[in-house]
């Protein structure tokens, strides 16, 4: 069961990273960089645009499906 869990929690986490990636590079992505980048400057905060969170998101629910999916289990 945790290898059917694993496997669909590695595909959730590609899907994640790819829709992250697609938005990167769309007009709309180019945009909140542009906007990320002068909001920073103007008020000195620390703001990433929502592209990077489905990326980051997308890699750890990968990398932990990976994990449940490849792991040995009892013998």
């Amino acid at each position: 069961m945790n290898k059917i869990i694993g496997i669909i929690l590695l595909l959730i986490g590609g899907f994640l990273i790819y829709q992250g990636v697609e938005r990167k590079d769309s007009l709309l992505g180019g945009a909140a960089e542009v906007g990320t980048s002068v909001a920073n400057k103007v008020d000195g905060s620390g703001r990433i645009p929502k592209h990077y969170y489905y990326i980051i998101g997308g890699a750890v629910i990968a990398a932990v499906g990976v994990g449940m999916a490849f792991r040995g289990g009892k013998k």
